[in-house]
């Protein structure tokens, strides 16, 4: 006795929910291969030694301390000697205006 094809579409239906599969009855490319493998961002993280806690991070958990980070300070007086020497970054332009006012000019 043969099954009517109709029957036998329901039951494949079914069976793809009750399993969590995705139904495919046209047998269309869907990807989900790709998106059964297992995830390699894990395993590529592993490669990786965990970063050491900084400064920064600690001033950041506990933002009520006072922390003193020196290398910091240094970069701070680092930037105001060249400023003092004319060597420092230029000013941001503010407005448009700004930004054409100097664009045709050449030093």
């Amino acid at each position: 006795m043969a099954v009517a094809r109709a029957r036998m579409h329901e039951l494949l239906k079914l069976q793809a929910s009750l399993f969590n599969h995705s139904f495919n009855p046209s047998n269309a490319r869907t990807g989900n291969s790709v998106l059964r493998e297992r995830l390699i961002g894990p395993a590529v993280a592993s490669y990786y030694p965990k970063r050491p806690v900084s400064i920064k991070d600690i001033v950041r958990m506990f933002p009520e301390w006072e922390t003193f980070d020196e290398a910091e300070a240094e970069r701070i007086d680092n930037i105001a000697i060249l400023k003092a020497r004319g060597k420092g970054p230029p000013k941001k332009k503010r407005t448009k205006e700004e930004s054409k006012k100097n664009k045709g000019k050449k030093k």
